[in-house]
C-alpha cells in the first residue's frame, strides 16, 4: 500500500483568490513546488481535493477550473512535480454532492484506484472541512496551513483543532510529514 498527501488547492498551494476560475489569477505560494517534490521524491503519492463550488455558484464554468489546474500544474512541472489525480467536486454547498469536503469519499476512491494506505497518509488544507476530510477518512494526520483561510481557522476554531497540527505553509507541512516514522 502507497502513502500519499491529499491536498487542497486554494489557500493551500496557491494564493487564495475567492472562485479562482481564472488561470492568469493563479498565484502558486513560494517554495510550495520545493515542498511537493520533496514529499514524491520521498515516496508519496499527490493528490489535490478540492471544493469548487464557483461551479455550482454560477462564477465560473468546470472549463474555466480544469484551465486553472493545467496552469497549476504547467508551473510545477518544472520542479518534477506530479498529481496522481485531481479530485474535486463542483456542487455549491446546499445540494447534495458524493465528494465534497467534509466527504472523505474522494480519498476512499483515491485508496481504492491507487492502493493508497490512508492510515499512512496526510491531508493538508486551511480550512476546518479539509482536516474533517482527512479525519474522516482515518489519515494519519490532518494538518492545517496558515496560508489561506488558515490563521482565521486557527483563531476562530481553536476548540475544534485539538486533533490537527498546525503548519505555516506548505513546505513546513511537507517538512513535518518527511519526520513522521512510517
Amino acid at each position: 500500500m502507497k502513502r500519499a498527501v491529499f491536498l487542497d488547492r486554494d489557500g493551500t498551494l496557491n494564493i487564495e483568490a475567492r472562485y479562482l476560475g481564472d488561470p492568469d489569477k493563479l498565484v502558486i505560494f513560494p517554495g510550495a513546488g520545493t515542498a511537493l517534490r520533496r514529499l514524491q521524491d520521498a515516496g508519496f503519492l499527490l493528490f489535490i481535493v478540492t471544493n469548487q463550488s464557483g461551479i455550482g455558484r454560477g462564477y465560473y464554468t468546470e472549463s474555466d477550473m480544469h484551465r486553472v489546474n493545467e496552469r497549476l500544474i504547467a508551473e510545477l512541472a518544472p520542479e518534477g512535480v506530479h498529481f496522481e489525480k485531481i479530485y474535486f467536486a463542483p456542487e455549491a454547498p446546499e445540494l447534495p454532492s458524493r465528494g465534497r469536503k467534509p466527504s472523505p469519499q474522494f480519498l476512499f476512491d483515491a485508496r481504492d484506484e491507487f492502493g493508497v494506505d490512508l492510515s499512512r497518509s496526510f491531508m493538508v488544507g486551511d480550512k476546518r472541512i479539509d482536516l474533517e476530510c482527512g479525519w474522516n477518512a482515518g489519515v494519519q494526520q490532518s494538518i492545517l496551513v496558515r496560508t489561506g483561510y488558515g490563521v482565521e481557522v486557527e483563531k476562530s476554531e481553536a476548540a475544534n483543532l485539538a486533533r490537527a497540527v498546525v503548519m505555516d505553509d506548505m513546505t513546513a507541512a511537507a517538512r513535518w510529514i518527511l519526520e513522521q516514522k512510517a
